[in-house]
């Protein structure tokens, strides 16, 4: 069953805009492949202090950048993209996790 992609916020559409050409279509073929599969991705943790629990990690352009989502639950089920971004010195993990923390009370946990 197809789930519903969407960018939980600006920023993280913002993300997907600022990629050039090449990754933008690669990091497309991959949001595709979400609404068709929302557990493709590999499973967050505690990665480095920043808990990033229930949040989900997919690779693409050679595991060099990361689509860091979660999936929610309801009527139908949406997978909510918070961040794209560089794998390098857990670069997309940080700016999640500072998002998240800038969220607080937010839709985002």
């Amino acid at each position: 069953m197809a789930c519903k992609v969407v960018f939980a916020t600006t920023d993280a559409g913002k993300d997907f805009d600022d990629l050039d050409g090449f990754l933008k279509k690669e990091a497309s073929k991959k949001i595709a492949a979400l609404s068709e599969n929302p557990l493709l991705g590999k499973p967050l943790g505690n990665k480095s202090g920043m808990n990033l629990t229930g949040y989900y990690k997919l690779y693409f352009a050679k595991k060099k950048y990361r689509i860091v989502y979660r999936i929610v639950k309801g009527d139908i089920e949406i997978v909510e993209i918070i961040g794209i971004g560089k794998r390098d010195k857990e670069e997309i993990y940080k700016l999640v996790a500072k998002r998240l923390a800038q969220d607080e009370g937010s839709t985002l946990p």
